[in-house]
């Protein structure tokens, strides 16, 4: 009997997540234990009726808080952002009567959901662009003909998690209202924005007609998203969410992280970007390059003068001597010889020293 041959980027990933599972300190993505996890849930809870179907208990709390911090009448928890912005688009569709909405080539809708626009919804994909940077109001006007609405992702992560300034983003969203087409912004880090965009949640998401947010990427929740925008669309998320199946059983334990990662973590997002730019700064001293430069959220790409196979091999030994975590698997960039990762400074971050955390990071070079 033969047994397949492992690869050494097999067996590099392998030792990875054995050392990950051995580390006692994270720069950013620790993954708490489930015991612990469950533990903190029980702390956190603040009601004892669950909900029913997303109805009552931790769940209408939880929509009555997002829709209160973003300034619109309403809001609906959706246990995956992937449905919840379907559902949203394909509404638009519905009541504008035609299929087309504009989008960035490098959004998550088309980057990362098989897609499920066209496949499941047969929307049709205007591209407003597909440079690593957000969109202009003059490319929305380069797109002819009748849309239903036009999707803004804040900040755009596959183009290294860049923003608009605050003008350009009241600028675009004016460009939508002129020509009569509703702005949905995918808002998946909206909650790291703010400080650079220097204006509230609830100012951010007037200048659209829907906003989506989620709760497991900076506010640490289990899963789970939220749109929010006027009653009558909202009730027709909710009715989309059935037919995907999302209106499960019971969203409890979803909810109780969310409220919990507003109560603690929502707070912190200034601490959080602050920190970014510091250690991006010192980042780049020690002979790395980041982008944005400095950070516009709390994320932002390191890029390194060695290959990806290199450094990795580099840094999963210093994992497994420190027993520490500094970033995640470290990917070949487009330069040739160079490689890059995605940094999230986290509340676990700001345990770091700036100079500690960048001394770790130069030694993935010294190899």
């Amino acid at each position: 009997m033969t047994h397949p041959t492992t690869t050494a980027s097999e067996d590099l990933r392998s030792r990875r997540k054995a050392a990950a599972a051995e580390c006692t300190r994270w720069l950013s993505g620790r993954k708490t234990p489930v015991s612990d996890s469950l533990l903190a849930l029980a702390a956190a809870a603040t009601e004892e009726e669950r909900d029913g179907y997303g109805t009552g208990g931790e769940v209408e709390l939880l929509e009555q808080e997002v829709a209160e911090l973003l300034g619109k009448p309403a809001a609906v928890f959706v246990p995956s952002g992937i449905m919840a912005q379907q559902s949203v688009l394909r509404v638009y569709a519905d009541r504008a009567g035609t299929q087309r909405v504009a989008l960035h080539g490098l959004s998550h809708f088309l980057q990362h959901e098989l897609n499920a626009l066209e496949e499941v919804h047969h929307l049709r994909i205007e591209r407003l662009t597909s440079e690593p940077r957000q969109p202009r109001p003059d490319e929305l006007a380069a797109i002819p003909g009748r849309l239903a609405a036009v999707a803004l992702e804040l900040p755009l992560r596959d183009a290294g998690f860049v923003l608009p300034t605050w003008d350009e983003l009241v600028v675009f969203a004016e460009a939508c209202a002129e020509r009569g087409v509703p702005l949905h912004l995918d808002g998946a880090r909206l909650w790291e924005s703010t400080p650079y965009l220097e204006h509230s949640l609830a100012e951010v998401a007037a200048l659209a007609s829907t906003v989506y947010v989620s709760f497991y990427k900076g506010l640490g929740g289990l899963s789970g998203a939220a749109v929010a925008g006027p009653e009558d669309l909202i009730a027709e998320v909710r009715r989309w969410q059935r037919r995907l199946g999302g209106n499960v059983y019971t969203l409890f334990p979803y909810a109780v992280s969310a409220r919990d990662g507003l109560r603690n973590v929502l707070p912190l997002m200034g601490d959080l970007h602050q920190q970014a730019i510091e250690l991006a700064a010192a980042l780049q001293s020690t002979g790395f390059r980041v982008f944005p430069e400095p950070p516009h959220t709390n994320s932002f790409r390191v890029y390194a003068p060695r290959p990806a196979e290199q450094i990795e091999v580099t840094a999963v030994r210093r994992m497994e001597a420190t027993r520490e975590s500094i970033s995640g698997a470290w990917q070949p960039a487009d330069v040739p010889g160079w490689s890059f990762v995605e940094l999230v400074v986290t509340p676990d971050t700001l345990r770091w020293e700036i100079d500690e955390a960048a001394k770790a990071f130069g030694e993935l070079l010294e190899d």
